[in-house]
């Protein structure tokens, strides 16, 4: 029985038949949805000053959605033996990338940081498709050399030592957030790609205190670290934020001040409809708000680590750590935002998933979960016995 039908662009298409993991999808539009939403109340003022328009980064937001659709809907028609085999161009295309970005008249300078590349319809966070490239690489990796990686310091340190040269450039923008998150999901595909425990620890600590040093070596990520332990002594200054964070968490009460009635957004709380929109979110949803909206980031995380283990059990074993590192980073990098809104962590350039404002990473989380759609359709493919099994080796 044929697997696909035939498009004019050669693209194969899935059979529709095989249908979509309803969970996945549902909890997915409903965080677009619920992002949209918060976008328009979060950044009213914001958006009256800036721009005169008090809805324009709703409406830049309701674009980013629909591009998002689309990309994720390209990459599920994309079947996964073709990222396996381009694996390694990714890891080529993601240091072209760090590097360029870097330019100078191609990089594009905010707050002191390098890290964007003007597209005109919205700027290009190089962070963001560099990571999604460095996980397909890893996957790719502990696909063909499963064995090694098992068995030996060698095959856990080759995938380490590769991804050094891109953090490398991340910190150079600096962007020490992406890189932390990056390190993070790259260490959990290889614990759950079978390394050794004796030697993952041993480098897991290593790395720990890497980013440790790194993050009190600037003086500015240190001036975060101590505003951080005590906001209220620097109120005024580098406490700021965080203040106005924790206020408007505390406003939220159980049942919150009631949608767009923040006062927090009112020009109090910098980057309010961005990095901090899960605080904007607390004040006027409050704790019930918060509880649904890490139920539906807890279905989506769920679905994608059930994915990653039917695909390792069919011995598709690419599919299964990509699903893996996939789900990985949308929990670690939802769970970063919320603890650093809430003052558990020092303040990160992290947005969360689905919900801020931003075009490259609404768009790179689209993908992602396009990409998670594929895994599971093929998946359901190899149960109606539809596609020949690829196992990555």
């Amino acid at each position: 029985m044929s697997l696909a039908i035939t498009h004019p662009l050669r693209m194969p298409l899935p059979q529709a038949r095989l249908g979509l993991d309803a969970w996945l999808c549902t909890a997915a539009f409903a965080l677009l949805a619920w992002g949209l939403v918060m976008v328009a109340s979060a950044s009213v003022a914001q958006a009256d000053k800036v721009t005169g328009d008090p809805f324009y980064f709703f409406y830049r937001q309701l674009l980013f959605c629909g591009l998002g659709v689309l990309v994720g809907a390209t990459l599920y028609c994309v079947p996964m033996r073709q990222w396996f085999s381009s694996s390694r161009w990714l890891y080529v295309f993601a240091l072209f990338l760090l590097v360029i970005v870097l330019v100078p008249g191609i990089g594009v300078t905010v707050n002191a940081a390098r890290r964007w590349i003007d597209l005109k319809l919205f700027r290009l966070q190089a962070s963001e498709p560099v990571r999604l490239a460095l996980i397909m690489f890893v996957a790719g990796y502990i696909a063909r050399r499963q064995a090694a990686l098992q068995h030996s310091l060698k095959g856990l340190l080759m995938p380490l030592l590769a991804i050094l040269l891109p953090s490398g450039l991340l910190l150079l923008e600096p962007d020490f957030g992406a890189t932390a998150i990056l390190m993070g999901v790259v260490f959990l595909m290889l614990f759950l790609g079978g390394a050794r425990v004796s030697y993952y620890v041993g480098l897991v600590a290593v790395a720990g205190a890497g980013l440790g040093l790194i993050a009190v070596a600037a003086p500015y990520r240190m001036q975060r670290l101590l505003n951080f332990t005590n906001p209220w002594a620097d109120v005024e200054n580098g406490g700021w934020q965080l203040a106005q964070s924790l206020i408007a968490v505390g406003r939220g009460d159980w049942t919150g001040v009631g949608l767009g009635n923040s006062v927090q957004k009112l020009l109090y709380l910098p980057e309010m409809h961005t990095d901090f929109i899960f605080a904007i979110i607390a004040e006027e949803l409050g704790l019930l708000g918060i509880a649904a909206l890490l139920l539906l980031f807890g279905v989506i995380v769920a679905r994608g680590f059930s994915i990653g283990r039917r695909a390792e059990a069919g011995g598709r074993l690419f599919q299964a750590y990509l699903s893996y590192g996939l789900s990985g980073w949308i929990a670690l990098q939802s769970l970063i935002n919320m603890a650093v809104n809430m003052g558990l962590l020092p303040t990160k350039g992290l947005t969360l998933p689905l919900i801020s404002y931003g075009g490259s990473s609404l768009l790179t989380v689209c993908a992602m979960l396009g990409l998670l759609l594929r895994v599971d359709y093929e998946n359901r493919a190899a149960v109606f016995g539809l596609t020949p099994a690829e196992d990555g080796r």
